[in-house]
């Protein structure tokens, strides 16, 4: 249902898998009251795990979000990834792959009740996406190939539209499939009109500030009301197209409310008391919970293990900027040497941190791509895999050039003590439990670890613009088709955090290397090609190249566990949404509690 919107670019699922970890206040009303005033309303409780930072959808950045409510697409994926019609009910390939010719459903109608055509779609992508005075990141998605131009979008008919691109393009229906259709009505003048800056008035326009009932969607909510750092209400979307198999109009329920509790141990205390029906859990608070689900009249659901990656990078960044190298060059000797890399994966033990972290509810991960994908390769069908060897981390080490003095610190050549600093972000015990035994299995090969935990704002801050780390935990989303993360792997691309170019400003000297070029053009090969057997083989060598290069340290794989009330019907959980439950909201149900 909402993989134009709630899905969103997976890219940025960098924020969506730290989102559910950030703790730093605690939501200041209980939610139990607000669910009695609506007892004559069918409403589900669910938790946000922070407030949004736009209502716009161009210019969302990070998740959680409001979109996979109030948004949808020409075409929509289900939980299992499965590509099917949204606003279009069909559509046409050219047997060259060029030419894309979507068919809008008839009688389509936005929140306000103005019809939705093919004006809207034009607009939206010619407009919008494909508009260089606007900075959203979604315009990335559709460059393509080496020469990054963009489709030619042109009106057909009222509920025509037809796309034609530059060359074949296998991943262009789910980009399609992540890209909100948005009214030109309600926003052509902001488009148009500039601010005292000379900047579209668009970049601005939508923000959290703005009154809800401004804001024209065409998803199977609408927003109702927003009380920053409390919760979100959703109301039921009078002309939302999507019916059952009886012909009834989804979704069922009346009433979202995304209550804003940003403590998962706050989420947890209102889970128990009742007053979130829905709540995306971890292996902690499985452990917790489970003995209570029959007498909280709860079941935790299990969705099979997550579609997105936890890892740590190196900043592999040899640029300077204004003549000062961004790394200190000691360092960023260390960081360059694929020995060093990987001495640093063969040092971490992730079978303690799947035992004692994650309650044995996880698994080592060792590929960057997601297990639901046709493409994955595992360690048993021949991907590189780093078991637990401190013996031979000390082995690759030497063999690099490193040394040990006699306390068993670990020297480069130059008689430099090796240490660095590993930087999380703040409010999540988890990440501070990794970092900690990160630190704890370094120190084993002899590198002393600083572990640094930072919020939010300011870890994103260092991986896109200053680019002053030395090295950091994240986690990325997937998806089943790889190129959903190719601005992760391409040199230039907007997500290339391990050698990432700035969002302002310019790098003199960052260098490019072979391997990363290689991924590069793999991911640039994969796309043209439509012979699922080649892309295969094309993932399958990128897959490789990753491991033994090794500029992302894989961790663990999380299971992906949701717990909702026994009076809500309809669950489907999906590890390939990091809305996990809610994805499917659209047909979920609530039923007296009897």
């Amino acid at each position: 249902m909402i993989a134009a919107s709630g899905r969103g670019f997976w890219r940025f699922w960098i924020f969506a898998f730290l989102a559910g970890w950030i703790a730093i206040a605690v939501a200041a009303c209980n939610p139990q009251d607000f669910k009695t005033q609506a007892a004559q309303t069918t409403q589900i409780v669910a938790r946000m795990g922070s407030g949004p930072k736009t209502f716009n959808y161009a210019m969302n950045d990070s998740s959680p979000n409001i979109f996979g409510y109030t948004y949808t697409g020409l075409i929509d994926t289900t939980g299992a990834g499965v590509l099917e019609p949204g606003l279009a009910e069909s559509w046409k390939i050219s047997d060259d792959k060029l030419k894309f010719v979507f068919t809008l459903r008839d009688g389509l109608k936005w929140s306000d009740g103005q019809p939705l055509t093919a004006d809207d779609v034009i607009f939206t992508f010619k407009n919008i996406y494909f508009n260089p005075k606007i900075p959203t990141n979604v315009r990335s998605v559709f460059a393509i190939g080496e020469s990054r131009a963009l489709p030619v979008v042109k009106k057909v008919s009222d509920r025509q539209v037809e796309f034609t691109l530059p060359e074949p393009f296998s991943p262009f229906l789910r980009s399609i499939a992540q890209s909100a259709i948005l009214p030109a009505h309600a926003l052509r003048s902001a488009v148009v009109e500039n601010d005292p800056k000379g900047n579209p008035k668009f970049i601005s326009t939508w923000g959290t500030g703005t009154n809800p009932n401004e804001i024209v969607v065409n998803g199977p909510y609408r927003i109702a009301a927003y009380n920053p750092n409390q919760r979100i209400v959703y109301e039921r979307n009078p002309y939302y197209w999507r019916k059952d198999e009886q012909g009834r109009q989804l979704p069922y329920i009346e009433r979202v409310v995304s209550q804003i509790v940003e403590s998962s141990d706050t989420a947890l205390i209102q889970f128990r008391s009742g007053s979130l029906d829905v709540l995306d859990i971890g292996p902690t608070s499985f452990q917790l919970l489970k003995a209570g689900d029959k007498r909280g009249n709860f079941t935790i659901y299990n969705g099979g293990t997550s579609a997105g990656t936890s890892f740590i990078a190196f900043n592999l960044n040899q640029g300077k900027r204004n003549g000062k190298p961004l790394l200190n060059p000691i360092k960023s000797r260390w960081f360059n040497t694929v020995e060093f890399r990987q001495a640093v994966a063969y040092g971490i033990n992730r079978s303690a941190m799947i035992n004692n972290i994650y309650r044995g509810l996880a698994e080592p991960q060792d590929s960057p791509v997601a297990t639901q994908s046709p493409y994955y390769l595992s360690p048993q069908q021949g991907l590189k895999a780093y078991d637990y060897n401190p013996q031979k981390a000390k082995e690759l080490l030497k063999s690099a050039g490193f040394k040990y003095n006699a306390q068993g610190q670990l020297l480069d050549s130059g008689g430099n003590r090796v240490r660095f600093t590993i930087n999380g972000n703040s409010g999540s015990r988890t990440v501070e439990a990794l970092l900690s035994q990160i630190k704890g299995d370094l120190s084993k090969i002899g590198i002393q670890v600083d572990a640094q935990i930072i919020d939010f704002g300011t870890l994103v801050e260092k991986i896109t613009n200053s680019l002053d780390f030395d090295c950091v935990f994240l986690g990325f989303g997937n998806d089943v088709e790889p190129n959903s993360v190719a601005n992760l792997w391409q040199p230039d691309g907007e997500s290339h955090l391990f050698n990432q170019k700035p969002l302002t400003g310019e790098l003199q000297g960052r260098v490019v290397a072979d391997w990363e070029a290689e991924i590069g053009s793999i991911f640039t090969q994969a796309a043209r090609e439509y012979d699922e057997t080649k892309r295969k083989a094309l993932y399958v060598k990128m897959q490789q190249i990753a491991q033994e290069k090794l500029p992302l340290i894989h961790l663990v794989n999380s299971l992906t566990f949701s717990a909702v009330r026994n009076t809500v019907k309809g669950v489907e959980l999906s590890p390939l949404s990091y809305e996990q439950t809610m994805w499917n909201v659209a047909k979920m149900q609530v039923i007296e509690d009897k």
